[in-house]
């Protein structure tokens, strides 16, 4: 994909993120786009941050630490997002790449970050992923797991938890998935919601999403492995 179908899928999205604000009765201002740039080397990243963009995700942290240092020497205000699964003897590197951790989602891995966050003084945002679909291949904290989870988190490693993460599993409609994942939020008074992709991301604004995950509608196809 050239630079302009980028930049120009950026442009569709983020319209596409206020229409759909709009429709719903809500400010597009409080949904982040995260643009998904995992698989993509730097140079296609270079034009979507050219265009103004700021908010980034990626799935693994080696890939994340080749790219973003030299990236983020030109764009010190950029927002780094790890939304892909964490291995615990990874924390430390986490902690010192990512603004925002979205794949919290077991004992070992709160207790890694919580040693990393004390070690470091860096403070990343924490959500939970919930594996709302109970999908045995899936990382995440099934449902009924969560709020006993949540308190581990709080009362033993004593993380703060910003909000929740969910990928719905891929031949289901999303929105049951979505309309759990805000309901468990409320209940815990959790003000982010990270849900909804390039295909569903209008239903997430519909159900509350605080944070869109949006790659292949920015920056086409992934590169095959």
């Amino acid at each position: 994909m050239s630079e302009n179908d980028a930049v120009g899928g950026l442009r569709q999205v983020q319209e596409s993120i206020s229409r759909a604000a709009s429709d719903y009765g809500r400010d597009p201002a409080s949904i982040t786009l995260v643009a998904v740039s995992k698989t993509f080397p730097a140079e296609a990243i270079d034009p979507v941050l050219a265009a103004g963009q700021r908010v980034f995700g990626e799935n693994y942290v080696q890939e994340a630490k080749a790219k973003w240092p030299a990236l983020r020497e030109r764009y010190p205000d950029v927002e780094l997002h790890m939304i892909g699964p964490l291995q615990s003897n990874k924390a430390r590197e986490a902690v010192e790449l990512f603004d925002v951790i979205h794949t919290l989602d077991r004992p070992s891995l709160a207790e890694a970050l919580a040693k990393e966050i004390a070690k470091q003084g860096r403070t990343p945002r924490l959500l939970v992923q919930v594996n709302t679909g109970e999908e045995p291949q899936k990382g995440g904290v099934i449902p009924t797991e969560v709020d006993a989870f949540l308190e581990a988190c709080r009362a033993k490693y004593g993380l703060a938890i910003d909000g929740l993460m969910c990928i719905p599993p891929a031949e289901d409609p999303p929105s049951p998935h979505f309309a759990l994942l805000n309901a468990i939020a409320e209940r815990h008074g959790l003000r982010v919601l990270s849900m909804g992709m390039s295909a569903d991301f209008d239903a997430a604004i519909q159900l509350g999403a605080t944070h869109v995950r949006v790659g292949s509608a920015i920056f086409g196809s992934r590169p095959k492995a």
